[in-house]
């Protein structure tokens, strides 16, 4: 159903939301990367205005805190949110507390593929041993594309097709991998970044056993309905811009769903400028391809 914002929010007579848990993806959806889209500051103090509880839930590798000061550091009003969940955020939470069989069978010993430019990722607290030989690790964590870490705290920039390598010889062992990222793929001011979720799939096709943290995966959405203080999935809509994450992720939860067309899959849908509309039947066909259903699709984030 393709409508305009103020149809979405189900605004009753007396000025409330009738969902009142408003998941919302950042990247494609609030900002580019480098700056707010036209017109989301001033949608999210409207929804917030008219009581949504704002929660984002974002296939980000870092913990929630650092996306929230991120946030703020885009001129978001972090007053406006409720909270934050974040794919880095639960897979810091399952290891640190390794109350899942799964987990808790990990050993303690990774090969920790993560960032370079993008900024290095804290591991304290989690008692782990970052190792640089697969024959000495328990396990794989993939938070970035970039580099490999170190077992003195640095960080060694490794191209993808050595990271590939890397994966064929963990495989190899039958190593477990954890991706705090799960994202293929990501636009930042126009420019697309490979993202862990590529290494995950690959390691997936080299027989590779892999733990998917966040969207699409329903957990990340009752993280993000608990820091709502929603329990029914009927007062809850997700908004974001992958059809594969947020959409798909909406499905599986059981809410309903606002796919951005501006974002990700701009390109595909042959769009070339901010808040461009696209044809109905290019967003049918390509909803079918992913298998992803929105309850509305929008042109951008704008109310």
């Amino acid at each position: 159903m393709r409508v305009t914002f103020g149809e979405v929010p189900k605004l009753t007579s007396s000025g409330c939301v009738v969902l009142q848990a408003w998941l919302l993806d950042q990247y494609g959806v609030l900002h580019d990367g480098k700056q707010p889209y036209p017109g989301a500051i001033s949608t999210l103090q409207n929804l917030a205005t008219v009581g949504a509880k704002i929660v984002i839930i974002s296939n980000s590798s870092r913990r929630a805190s650092t996306t929230m000061e991120k946030l703020k550091g885009l001129g978001f009003d972090p007053s406006f949110f409720t909270g934050a969940i974040t794919s880095g955020e639960l897979t810091h939470q399952s290891l640190q507390r390794r109350d899942d069989p799964w987990f808790a069978a990990l050993g303690r010993r990774c090969i920790h593929i993560t960032w370079k430019d993008r900024g290095a990722i804290s591991l304290e607290g989690l008692d782990l041993n970052v190792v640089e030989n697969v024959e000495e690790a328990d396990f794989v964590l993939a938070h970035g594309t970039e580099a490999i870490g170190l077992s003195s705290g640095g960080v060694s920039p490794t191209p993808l097709d050595e990271l590939e390598k890397i994966l064929e010889k963990s495989a190899a062992r039958r190593l477990p991998m954890i991706v705090a990222n799960p994202d293929y793929v990501t636009v930042e001011a126009n420019v697309f970044h490979i993202m862990p979720g590529t290494l995950a799939a690959k390691y997936e096709e080299l027989g590779g056993e892999v733990k998917w943290m966040g969207k699409p995966h329903k957990m990340i959405y009752e993280s993000a309905m608990a820091i709502a203080g929603v329990d029914n999935p009927e007062e809850a809509i997700a908004v974001g811009d992958s059809l594969h994450h947020d959409v798909k992720g909406a499905n599986v939860a059981g809410i309903e769903s606002v796919f951005i067309t501006g974002g990700i899959h701009g390109s595909e849908l042959g769009l070339t400028s901010f808040d461009e509309t696209a044809s109905l039947d290019s967003v049918k066909t390509l909803t079918a391809k992913h298998n992803a259903f929105p309850s509305y699709v929008l042109s951008a984030f704008k109310w």
